[in-house]
């Protein structure tokens, strides 16, 4: 009995050290941290990625749905931003426009809103 107590107690310690280790990057929980370099989408700066991210994100939580305060918005009742649009919005957040721009121009496509036109 002592042996398997004391074998849970070294995998336990494995795991929580395991779990206080943090990467950076897309889908690290470090969004807007800055930690990792921007992807803009083509013909576009970082900037005017950052911008054109905020805008569709803005639009969509204006016309479509609410957008938590964790993920930049202002969460006011009425039916919640499904689970893409979320992740297109932390993408943004992390620096992906490239990955989170498209989704976002779908998402407010598919609700029949007009999609504001990229940075020139």
């Amino acid at each position: 009995m002592a042996k398997l107590a004391g074998a849970v107690v070294v995998m336990l310690a494995a795991l929580s050290a395991g779990a206080c280790t943090t990467t950076a990057g897309q889908g690290g929980g470090f969004a807007g941290s800055g930690l990792q370099a921007a992807v803009p989408p083509a013909g576009m700066t970082p900037a005017q990625g950052a911008a054109y991210c905020s805008t569709l994100a803005q639009t969509y939580a204006e016309y479509v749905g609410s957008v938590p305060g964790w993920l930049g918005g202002n969460f006011s009742g009425g039916e919640a931003a499904d689970l893409d649009a979320r992740v297109a919005i932390a993408q943004c957040q992390d620096g992906n426009y490239a990955g989170g721009i498209p989704t976002l121009q779908q998402k407010l496509r598919d609700a029949r809103v007009p999609v504001p036109p990229p940075p020139v």
